[in-house]
């Protein structure tokens, strides 16, 4: 069993890198063991799962996974902490050959040594969405994962249709994935904690609701109902889509009312109008 990092053994490898902690970065390390183990868990990873961790920072997390999975692969952007972290596992871990370190940005990752299985991640909380996305989109071998996120972004992403939370990344999420809260994060297992609330974000993967060819449209159709979301739908698409006419006859045709709003419509209902506006032969 490895011996995870605390508050006291974090602030030290930072002192030795002469580590100030980001903000552009979104670096705010966890120094809860305890936290660590429970994201892990609430992960369900298993002896036979390549987990792969976005932003491991100093370890803490790393050290906890390599207990449970047979590889991790940890992607950092910080070249400093890239090159210490193999030094830290080593020093901590029973699994040090487990691991694989990645120094680049995660958003312009398009491949792995391995096929990752599970995703376990504590996210900057100001490009989030677009890596979890990213990760869903480019990796398809991930069966699940929790990644801690912003609150109010966690609360978005498990938002339900007709709420104020529900937006873009909810319904973009649910092409791949069914999400899920996972639980709170006190702010006090952060250093430096952050000004803002944490939560934790389950998802699994599911069989995507149309073919990946029209996801494009699919993916713009939701941008334009969001974009003016306080506008019924027959209105908020009429100018991507031509005209009130043509915005009402797309909806017609994919059986949505166009007196409704963006944000009642669930990712099928979406799928519907792309098909449409694919059969009708209507570009961009």
């Amino acid at each position: 069993m490895s011996t995870l990092l605390g508050a006291s053994q974090i602030r030290e490898l930072a002192d030795a890198l002469d580590l100030k902690p980001a903000k552009a970065l979104g670096q705010n390390f966890v120094i809860d063991a305890n936290v660590c183990r429970k994201i892990v868990r609430l992960a369900g990873v298993t002896s036979g799962d390549v987990a792969v961790e976005i932003g491991p920072g100093l370890g803490s997390l790393t050290l906890g996974l390599l207990d449970e999975a047979a590889r991790v692969i940890a992607v950092e952007i910080d070249e400093r902490l890239a090159t210490q972290l193999p030094i830290t596992i080593a020093k901590h871990s029973d699994h040090p050959s487990n691991l694989t370190v990645i120094n680049r940005d995660a958003l312009q990752l398009n491949e792995l040594p391995e096929d990752p299985t599970v995703l376990v991640a504590n996210l900057p909380y100001n490009i989030s969405v677009p890596v979890l996305l990213h990760f869903l989109e480019t990796f398809p071998t991930l069966r699940s994962g929790v990644v801690m996120v912003q609150a109010e972004v966690a609360e978005r992403l498990a938002a339900k249709p007709g709420t104020k939370e529900y937006g873009i990344p909810t319904v973009k999420a649910a092409w791949w994935s069914k999400m899920s809260l996972a639980g709170a994060v006190s702010r006090s297992v952060f250093w430096p904690a952050p000004n803002v609330d944490s939560k934790l974000v389950g998802f699994v993967r599911r069989q995507p609701p149309a073919a990946e060819s029209l996801r494009p449209v699919v993916f713009a159709a939701i941008d334009c109902a969001f974009a003016q979301r306080r506008k019924m739908l027959r209105s908020a698409m009429s100018g991507w889509l031509g005209g009130s006419d043509v915005a009402i006859e797309v909806l017609t045709r994919a059986k949505i009312d166009p007196t409704l709003r963006g944000e009642v419509l669930v990712i099928e209902d979406y799928c519907a109008i792309g098909s449409v506006i694919t059969e009708m032969g209507i570009g961009f």
